[in-house]
């Protein structure tokens, strides 16, 4: 089974369209994740990643849903 995960991206750096990198913060860790999928990612933006590459935009209130939802997920599971 394939998982991305929604995170939050913090700044951008480089020009090249397949190169761009994004700094994404993933309920308090912050990853590199490369930004060619998604040319129109700003900053503030949250994206889906999955292994190392940011796969779409997604709005504020369905990354905070998920995230929400992979807490709870967590919680349970370590009971």
């Amino acid at each position: 089974m394939c998982l991305a995960v929604p995170g939050k991206i913090l700044s951008i750096d480089g020009d090249d369209p397949l190169l761009r990198q994004g700094r994404v913060a993933f309920a308090g860790i912050v990853k590199q994740a490369n930004l060619a999928y998604v040319p129109e990612a700003r900053p503030g933006d949250y994206v889906l990643v999955h292994a190392g590459f940011a796969i779409a935009l997604i709005d504020e209130a369905q990354a905070l849903a998920t995230l929400a939802w992979l807490a709870e997920a967590s919680r349970e599971d370590a009971r």
